[in-house]
């Protein structure tokens, strides 16, 4: 497994990218900033996989000014399908960097953020290493987004620095180029490429191979919420399609049952429908909106748990 050797190291991003030009050039800006602070530790390049058509974010990475000592390249897939572009974007990724590292095009990273990734991995010899994703609104979302719990909905849970762990998303993480070149069928699944969870089965993949993976508290990236994320429909929307993608990919990895994924949306449908007695019970404002979205993971839950699959979006 590789070791990190601060005159050695190479890391190499992978951005799979989707009509969000002015978010890329955003998270383009503080990878640049994350790369100048690890100076010294490893050196980084960037990969943008552009899943467009019309090849829109092409522009953006060759008139980009931004500097990486690995470079800054672009791939084109144009299939419209996250699976696919995140595919060719580790494939690119291994051909350039010791590791591969993983963020969303909506988001930031914190200028320790490298730095972090770098650290925890050397001291636990991890082959991967993970970090959290914080959902962020603007401020002037609506009143009853920014005051209800719906941020903490996407977030994962806290763990203590460098602890193991059994779950990692792609949104934040970083992953051994020499794990992967040694588990080649451990890759994303097209077929999961519309209806999303294709990360969950990736990394639940990888763990199944022996993947040893550790949690950094402080490698942090943002996921910057636009404008069109900050309506009530959407909210619903999402648990709902995050309850449904949820079950879909506990059944894909053999994690969990029906019966069991069942059970999960009864305990789950508890807790949401009962969040507004326990709100009041404490003196709280009842929060019935978040209540009502939260409460419909566990019907998504049910559904994917009978076969049906709800498109991403």
């Amino acid at each position: 497994m590789p070791t990190v050797d601060p005159s050695e190291t190479t890391v190499c991003v992978y951005i799979c990218t989707y009509r969000r030009n002015d978010s890329l050039v955003r998270l383009l800006d503080s990878l640049e900033v994350a790369a100048g602070h690890a100076a010294g530790l490893g050196r980084l390049g960037v990969v943008v996989v552009d899943d467009n058509a019309d090849r829109s974010a092409e522009p953006v990475v060759t008139e980009s000014t931004h500097v990486f000592s690995l470079g800054l390249h672009y791939r084109w897939t144009g299939a419209g399908n996250i699976a696919t572009a995140r595919n060719a974007g580790v494939a690119a990724a291994m051909e350039l960097a010791d590791w591969v590292a993983m963020v969303d095009d909506d988001q930031i990273v914190v200028p320790e953020w490298l730095t972090e990734l770098l650290r925890v991995q050397a001291e636990h010899q991890a082959d991967a290493v993970t970090a959290p994703v914080y959902a962020r609104f603007a401020d002037d979302a609506p009143a009853w987004l920014l005051s209800q719990p719906f941020a903490d909905l996407w977030c994962t849970p806290a763990r203590p620095d460098g602890s193991p762990v059994t779950d990692l998303q792609t949104a934040n993480s970083l992953i051994s180029t020499r794990f992967l070149r040694d588990h080649p069928a451990v890759r994303f699944s097209p077929d999961l490429g519309s209806a999303g969870g294709e990360d969950m089965v990736f990394y639940r993949a990888a763990l199944d191979a022996g993947l040893k993976a550790h949690y950094s508290h402080h490698a942090v990236s943002w996921e910057l919420e636009p404008a069109e994320r900050a309506t009530y429909r959407y909210q619903l929307r999402r648990n709902l399609w995050h309850g449904n993608t949820e079950a879909i990919t506990c059944l894909r990895a053999g994690r969990d049952g029906r019966l069991r994924l069942v059970a999960r949306a009864a305990k789950r449908g508890v807790v949401a429908l009962s969040h507004p007695a326990r709100q009041l019970l404490k003196r709280r404002p009842p929060q019935f909106r978040y209540a009502a979205a939260y409460s419909l993971q566990p019907v998504g839950l049910v559904l994917g748990a009978s076969g049906v699959v709800l498109r991403h979006g």
